[in-house]
Parts: structure tokens; C-alpha cells; sequence
């Protein structure tokens, strides 16, 4: 049992901040359960009709994601706010349906036969995943995202290629919410298209809102704290959508920042503030450092 927990929440943490990494070029995607469902699903075809291992499954279904969430960003990041939203809606429920009406992939009887993820799998996924968004917060990549987020326009007169800082993140994002699909499979033996429906893309997203989105811990207390409460209460379980809402609702009203709604200086800025303690104080935490 303590197993299923971390396996989940540790899952669950890493399709948080696959939405975190898309949000960090101030974008929002909704399609995120559709990635990971093409991760589960290519992964599971290539170990049980290939043969191939559970970790090289994983890295030719993330990298292929990845390149196809490039793709389908270039033309929907063009838009932006609402009209961004519908567009990873309408693919999230596009390759659900994909999915329903193909007999390889098992159609809506689904998919099942796969093995191979222990808990060890997901430890590592959530410490590479964190190490990398961690490092990515102490270097100036950081303050180009920060850029692109707070106005393109401005960022694009500083030089800064735009539609490929997005593109890259929203590919990222989605090849890492891959990944995790393809562990989550080859954990719970069989998969159908019903669990990767828009709700699970609905659910990954107020992950990280509940959390908070600006720092990299945020979206990760909220996966936590959103998997293992269902679980610890039982009797709440067919009330998670209502709970979910709910919480939401209460955090929208409390704490609008979500859980975790602070900002930590950079290294750069850290040192030099330590380097001149008298004004030290009047240093301002820097916008999007984790």
C-alpha cells in the first residue's frame, strides 16, 4: 500500500511540473493527460509487441511526445487565453478519441499485459525532473523565461526568439508528462482510454494551481497533498471531483497564489546581496525563480 502512494504521488509530482514547465513561458496547457497517454501507449506496445525494455520504452515514447507536442505548439501557441485553452482541450479529447478507435492499441476494451515499474522508477524520475527545473531556476535561462512570460513583446525587442522558447517548453512539458504515462502503464498493468480522458488533464493542471505556480515546489505540495488526501479519507473518493472543486473555490477566495506564493532570489542576485549586506533588505525576491 505505501508503495502504490509513492508510486502515485511521486507521478503525480512529475505531471505537475510537466504543466509547470509550460506555464514558466506563460502559456497554459490543458492537453498534458493526452501526452500521457501517448506516452503509456507507446511505451506499453513497444515492450509487449517488441519487446524492448520498460526504460528505453519510455525515452523513444517521451522523445517522440516531445517532438509531436512541438509540433501542434506551433500553431496553437500562436493564440493565447481562452482561445489556447480549447485548442489543448480539443486535443487532449482528440487523441482520447484516437485512441478508442484503434483495435492495435485495444480500442475501448484497452491495453494491458505491461510490467517493470518499481518504485525506484519514479524516485528517479522525480529527482532528475527536480534537479533539472532546480539548476534551470539558478541560471539565466530563468530570466529569459521570465522575460517571455511577463511580455513577449519586450522579450522579443531584447532579442529573445519567442516561438522557439515556448515551442521548447511546451515540447518539454509534454515529453515529460510522457514519461510519466509510460511508468504509470507499466504499473498498473492495464490502461483504457478512460483514464486519460480531459478530466486527468483537468486534474494535473489544478495540481500545480493549488500549489502554487511560482516556484517549482508548488505544483509539486499540490500533486502530494491532492493524491494522498483522497486516500486517507476513503470515504471521499466518489466525491474527488466536488472535493477538488471546492478546494479550489476556497484557495481562489484565501490564497489566490496558491499554497506555495513565494519567490526566491537567483543565485546571482543571492550573492551579490551577500556581498553587500547593508542593502541586502531592499533586494527584491526576483519573479519566476523557483
Amino acid at each position: 500500500m505505501i508503495e502504490d502512494y509513492v508510486v502515485l504521488a511521486g507521478l503525480n509530482v512529475v505531471l505537475a511540473w510537466s504543466v509547470y514547465i509550460i506555464l514558466m513561458s506563460g502559456s497554459l496547457s490543458f492537453a498534458n493527460g493526452a501526452f500521457m497517454a501517448m506516452g503509456a501507449y507507446a511505451s506499453s506496445v513497444l515492450t509487449v509487441n517488441f519487446g524492448v525494455p520498460l526504460l528505453a520504452a519510455a525515452a523513444v515514447a517521451g522523445l517522440g511526445t516531445a517532438m509531436f507536442g512541438a509540433l501542434v505548439g506551433f500553431p496553437a501557441l500562436r493564440t493565447r487565453g481562452i482561445y489556447l485553452i480549447l485548442l489543448t482541450t480539443g486535443l487532449a479529447i482528440s487523441v482520447q478519441s484516437a485512441v478508442q478507435s484503434m483495435p492495435y492499441l485495444g480500442g475501448i476494451q484497452g491495453f494491458g499485459g505491461m510490467v517493470g515499474t518499481t518504485p525506484w522508477h519514479v524516485v528517479v524520475l522525480v529527482a532528475v525532473v527536480g534537479a533539472g527545473l532546480w539548476l534551470l531556476s539558478r541560471s539565466p535561462a530563468q530570466r529569459v523565461l521570465d522575460a517571455v512570460r511577463e511580455d513577449e513583446i519586450v522579450a522579443g525587442a531584447l532579442g529573445i526568439r519567442v516561438v522557439y522558447v515556448k515551442l521548447l517548453c511546451f515540447g518539454t512539458g509534454a515529453g515529460i508528462a510522457a514519461v510519466a504515462g509510460a511508468f504509470y502503464a507499466h504499473y498498473i498493468i492495464f490502461i483504457s482510454p478512460e483514464q486519460f480522458s480531459i478530466v486527468a488533464s483537468v486534474y494535473i493542471v489544478l495540481y500545480a494551481v493549488l500549489g502554487g505556480t511560482n516556484n517549482m515546489w508548488g505544483p509539486a505540495l499540490g500533486a502530494v497533498i491532492m493524491t494522498l488526501l483522497p486516500e486517507l479519507v476513503r470515504g471521499l473518493q466518489s466525491w474527488r471531483p466536488t472535493a477538488f472543486g471546492l478546494v479550489i473555490l476556497l484557495l481562489l477566495l484565501v490564497r489566490p497564489d496558491g499554497l506555495l506564493a513565494f519567490r526566491s532570489l537567483t543565485a546571482r542576485r543571492r550573492d551579490a546581496a551577500a556581498a553587500r549586506p547593508d542593502t541586502a533588505a531592499a533586494v527584491r525576491p526576483e519573479r519566476g525563480a523557483p
